[in-house]
């Protein structure tokens, strides 16, 4: 299959896929992988899900895409068990975690706007963050590899460092309309967000009346054995972004506000053609079902537990290993080496693992996953890190 037809936007891996099972993806030639990836945090239920599969056959015969412009059953239904299942009220939804984030940050602007007039409308952002690569969430990216070919970029925005209260306190003023931050920081390494650092979040947005903004897209739905991310912290964002795997494999995107930050939109202020479409959402429905009703949560928090274990006796063995963090099933192994070696060295052992920064690999496995699955994962690893 000839590959210069796509454009030259990822380092990618020779390799082509064609079928996954589970945990197991094959490619062209028939050789077995083992995937802790997940598509990077959107498998959640593994590939080619049965409960999904059957899904995606049934509402594909039933009504796939029908527009905003009318109401659609699966979409209230979603919403609905959202809404339910947090403390949040309204949600609009989208295809994707950076489309997730645009409709935060222009909920911010409006409310600040609402709030203040039009001289509040400065975003708050974390150094060392990701949240996404279209303009505006790339603008509140703290990362500057990403950005640096793209500016200028959106203005009225500041950058805090991330888990220094102090910096926040600074930098915060009657100008701020929200603050945006992952509780835990993917891309930029599997670093979790302090209690206290959090607590002074909310207490400033409160004080300046600004809108917490947690991005959840990849440490929600599951991720960390709480449906929601926030669940694990004594403190409630108004805006929740969540992606990846509320579809489980299938793309959709979701921003779940407060009642009073959600009603700073009225008609016209936002739209997404493909938001909220059936199909999308009763795939949602599925997942949010095996997650909350089949014990998923319940095995992410066991196979957590496990996994940790055993990648701390992983540390014991080799030098080269700094120690594990993370929560639930999105876990970093932290190196005194470049992950992507400890990456490929897996790859080429039948692993997928994903980087995170320059010294963290993910482990981002399904939330179904064994724990005879984990034990070949890590006899992968101890394998890979011999030989590094």
């Amino acid at each position: 299959m000839k590959k210069e037809y796509i454009m030259n936007t990822y380092g990618r891996f020779d390799v082509t896929f064609t079928k996954g099972i589970g945990t197991k993806v094959y490619d062209t030639e028939g050789k077995v992988y083992l995937d802790f990836v997940s598509g990077v945090a959107v498998n959640c239920l593994g590939h080619s899900h049965p409960a999904i599969a059957k899904t995606l056959a049934d509402q594909s015969q039933t009504l796939m895409h029908v527009s905003n412009l009318y109401w659609n059953d699966k979409q209230l239904m979603l919403a609905e068990k959202l809404a339910a299942h947090s403390h949040h009220h309204q949600v609009f939804f989208s295809n994707s975690g950076t489309e997730a984030v645009e409709t935060a940050l222009k909920l911010a602007r409006k409310q600040g706007k609402i709030k203040g007039g039009k001289d509040k409308n400065v975003i708050l952002y974390m150094e060392n963050s990701f949240h996404g690569r279209t303009l505006g969430a790339l603008a509140v990216t703290g990362q500057e590899k990403y950005q640096k070919d793209f500016m200028p970029l959106m203005s009225g925005l500041k950058t805090v460092k991330f888990n220094d209260p102090v910096d926040l306190a600074e930098k915060m003023d009657e100008s701020v309309c929200g603050v945006i931050l992952e509780p835990i920081q993917g891309e930029g390494g599997i670093i979790t967000v302090s209690p206290v650092f959090l607590q002074k979040a909310r207490e400033l947005c409160d004080q300046y009346q600004a809108l917490l903004i947690f991005d959840e897209v990849q440490c929600g739905i599951g991720r960390t054995g709480k449906l929601f991310a926030y669940e694990n912290f004594a403190v409630q964002p108004d805006v929740i972004c969540m992606a990846k795997g509320l579809g489980g494999g299938f793309p959709i995107g979701a921003t779940l506000a407060k009642k009073e930050a959600a009603e700073a939109f009225a008609p016209g202020d936002h739209g997404c053609t493909f938001g909220g479409n059936p199909l999308a959402c009763a795939v949602a429905l599925t997942v949010l079902e095996e997650l909350l009703e089949k014990g998923v949560l319940e095995n992410t928090i066991q196979q957590s537990k496990y996994l940790v274990d055993q990648l701390s006796k992983l540390q014991e063995k080799h030098t080269v290993v700094q120690g594990v963090q993370g929560m639930g099933l999105m876990l970093g192994l932290g190196l005194i080496i470049q992950g992507k070696q400890l990456v490929q060295k897996c790859f080429e052992k039948g692993l997928l693992l994903v980087g995170a920064g320059e010294k963290v690999v993910r482990i981002l496995p399904p939330l179904n996953v064994t724990q005879e699955e984990i034990d070949e994962a890590v006899a992968i690893i101890d394998a890979a890190l011999s030989e590094l």
